[in-house]
């Protein structure tokens, strides 16, 4: 599986052995938007690539990685896409499997929210802290390996149809969730095998860890 992680400059929201655990056991390309640069260093990892206007990253930081031979995409502040948005433009040509944010939340609430709407953009983007990870969900989609966790779903269209969750303690079968029902908030999975289905929609979903 093809794996791109991407350093925002947001938050961490998390221990960095954590994160470094998740990176080595699930090996892939790593890139920094601007001064999500400067959280990689605290990792002690070297970025592929790093992207931005450069207002952000730590002075020492941008020279050491140019020393090395890190490669370098420099934009105007005047532009009309935030450096993540055009990074992300870059990987989807590159056909990651994954393109797995750390340090993209808490913050300013415009950036943290402008991050997650990138996912409606860009399917295969997710978003992951200590505590929770943040994806949207596809129209057949199995979770494995979560038994007991807590899983909420939201709804960020009209409505999503024929809904129906197996695995959890309050199942679903073919129902309409419309936008501000709560009825999909805190489910516990009860299988090691659950699966969530619907017909047309848009539905994001949160792992509780």
């Amino acid at each position: 599986m093809k794996i791109a992680y991407l350093f925002l400059n947001g938050e961490l929201l998390g221990k960095i052995d954590f994160f470094r655990k998740i990176i080595l056991e699930q090996p892939g390309e790593i890139y920094c938007a601007d001064g999500g640069a400067n959280t990689l260093e605290k990792f002690n990892l070297t970025p592929n690539e790093v992207w931005g206007d450069l207002d952000s990253i730590s002075t020492e930081i941008l020279k050491k990685y140019e020393y090395n031979g890190v490669h370098i995409k420099i934009f105007s502040k005047d532009k009309n896409f935030t450096d993540t948005e055009l990074l992300l433009d870059y990987l989807y040509q590159k056909k990651y499997d994954k393109i797995i944010v750390i340090n993209g939340l808490g913050g300013r609430k415009d950036h943290e929210l402008t991050n997650l709407n990138l996912m409606f953009k860009y399917k295969n983007l997710s978003f992951i802290t200590e505590k929770e990870k943040i994806f949207l969900v596809n129209k057949n989609t199995k979770l494995n390996g979560i038994k007991g966790l807590t899983v909420s779903f939201i709804p960020f269209s009209e409505k999503v149809t024929n809904l129906t969750l197996r695995g959890f303690k309050y199942p679903l079968f073919n129902y309409t969730l419309f936008r501000g029902e709560t009825i999909c908030m805190s489910n516990i999975v009860t299988s090691n095998n659950c699966e969530i289905s619907f017909e047309d929609g848009v539905l994001l979903g949160i792992i509780n860890f």
